[in-house]
C-alpha cells in the first residue's frame, strides 16, 4: 500500500471521489478517440467547465469557485491521469496559462477573458517556445512593435499545447532591443494575421494537440498587454515555479499509475511456472520503486503546501520537477520491461505510457536546465 498522505483533508478526498466517478463514467472511454484524432474535443472542455473544474482559482464574479488551494488541482490532476491517462490536458489551460491572467491581468482583462476560460468556451494556450529557442526564453525573436493604440505582432511559435483547438494565446514577444525585454500579450484566434501551422506529429501524447502558430502583422490592442511591456521575462519566471510543480504532480501521478498496473500484471503473468512477481529481481526492483515513489510523494505533497503559502522557491520547484520526471521515466521503463513482449503492444496501457513519459524530462524546462537552476542556487554559477 502507498504511504499515507497526511496533507490532504477529508474535503479533498470527497472531491477526489466526485472527480473519479465523473472521469471513470464519462471520459475514460473517450481516450482512444482522442488519440486517433489527435486532440480532445471542445465539448469535453465545456463539460469540465460545467462541473466547475476549469480554473478553480477564478473568482466567483468571473464564474469560478475561488478555490486557491492547490491540493484540489493536485487531486484533479491525479485522477485525470488515472482515468484518461495522458489524454486530457486541462491542466495546461487552468494551471499553466491561467495563472498569467490571474497574476498580471487587470480588472478589465479578467472580465473579458476569464468567464470563457472558466466555462470552457475559450480554450487557452501559451506561446513561448520558438523554432530556434527552447528553454532560453530570453532569446525569442517574435516581436511586438508599439504602434500607439496597438502592437504589431510578427513571428512564429512551435510546440504549442492546445495549439489546434485553442481560442486564446498568451504570447511572449520582444518589445525592445535588449535581451530579455519581453512583453506578454493576449492574442485570440480570430485576430487577422493569426494562423495555425502544422498539427505536429509526436512520439507520445497523441491525444494532446501540439501545433505551430504564426503571427503576420497581427494588430494586438494595447489593452491586451498583460502588465508592463518589458516585464514579461520576470512574469514568466514568476509563473514557472507553479508550472513545474504541476508538471511534477503529473509526472508522479503517471509513475504511480504505471506502478499499479505493472504490479497487477506481474501478479497474474507467469513464467517458468510461477508469477513473474515472485522472482527476486522483480521483487527487488518493485520494492525499490515503491519506496522511492512514497518518499517522492511525501516531498511533493510538502512542496504543494509550500506553493499554497507562496513559499516554494524556483530552486525547490526545479528540484521537484527534475526528480519526479526522472522517476517517471524509470518506473514506466521498468513497467514495460516486466510486461515483456506484451508491454510493446499498444493494447497495453504501459506501452503508450512509456512513449508519453519521455517528454516529461523536456517540457517545462529540461532536466539539464533544472540542474543549472539548482546549481546556481547553491552559489555554483559559471565563472565569467
Amino acid at each position: 500500500m502507498p504511504f499515507p498522505r497526511v496533507h490532504l483533508e477529508p474535503e479533498h478526498e470527497m472531491f477526489r471521489d466526485q472527480v473519479r466517478r465523473y472521469l471513470r463514467d464519462t471520459m475514460s472511454d473517450k481516450v482512444s478517440k482522442w488519440r486517433e484524432q489527435g486532440h480532445v474535443d471542445k465539448e469535453d472542455f465545456l463539460a469540465f467547465g460545467e462541473q466547475g473544474w476549469l480554473c478553480l482559482w477564478a473568482d466567483e464574479e468571473h464564474g469560478g469557485l475561488g478555490i486557491r488551494d492547490i491540493r484540489y488541482d493536485q487531486v484533479l490532476q491525479e485522477e485525470t491521469v488515472r482515468w484518461t491517462d495522458s489524454g486530457f490536458f486541462h491542466n495546461a489551460h487552468s494551471m499553466l496559462v491561467g495563472p498569467y491572467l490571474d497574476r498580471f491581468a487587470n480588472a478589465d482583462q479578467k472580465a473579458r477573458f476569464l468567464p470563457g476560460a472558466v466555462s470552457g468556451e475559450t480554450i487557452m494556450a501559451i506561446a513561448m517556445t520558438e523554432p530556434d529557442t527552447g528553454s532560453d526564453l530570453a532569446a525569442i525573436r517574435t516581436k511586438a512593435e508599439d504602434m500607439g493604440d496597438h502592437y504589431l505582432l510578427n513571428g512564429s511559435k512551435t510546440y504549442i499545447s492546445n495549439g489546434i483547438i485553442g481560442d486564446l494565446c498568451v504570447v511572449a514577444a520582444k518589445t525592445g532591443a535588449k535581451r530579455g525585454e519581453i512583453g506578454l500579450f493576449v492574442v485570440t484566434s480570430d485576430m487577422e494575421g493569426f494562423s495555425r501551422g502544422r498539427h505536429l506529429k509526436k512520439m507520445g501524447l497523441q491525444a494532446q494537440d501540439t501545433a505551430e502558430i504564426r503571427f503576420d502583422n497581427v494588430k494586438v490592442p494595447t489593452e491586451n498587454l498583460l502588465g508592463e511591456a518589458g516585464m514579461g521575462f520576470s512574469y514568466m519566471a514568476e509563473c514557472l515555479a507553479v508550472e513545474r510543480t504541476m508538471s511534477a504532480i503529473g509526472s508522479l501521478a503517471h509513475a504511480q499509475v504505471a506502478f499499479d498496473i505493472t504490479l497487477d500484471f506481474i501478479k497474474e503473468r507467469t513464467a517458468f511456472g510461477q508469477p513473474v512477481g515472485t522472482f527476486q529481481n522483480t521483487r527487488f526492483v518493485m520494492a525499490d520503486l515503491r519506496a522511492r515513489l512514497d518518499a517522492t510523494q511525501a516531498w511533493l505533497d510538502q512542496c504543494v503546501m509550500l506553493a499554497n503559502a507562496e513559499k516554494l522557491t524556483p530552486e525547490d520547484a526545479a528540484a521537484l520537477k527534475l526528480v519526479t520526471s526522472e522517476l517517471q521515466g524509470e518506473v514506466v521503463d521498468a513497467g514495460l520491461q516486466f510486461h515483456g513482449g506484451a508491454g510493446y503492444m499498444d493494447e497495453y496501457a504501459i506501452s503508450h505510457m512509456f512513449r508519453d513519459a519521455r517528454i516529461a524530462r523536456i517540457y517545462a524546462g529540461t532536466s539539464e536546465i533544472m540542474k543549472e537552476i539548482i546549481g546556481r542556487g547553491l552559489g555554483l554559477g559559471e565563472r565569467r
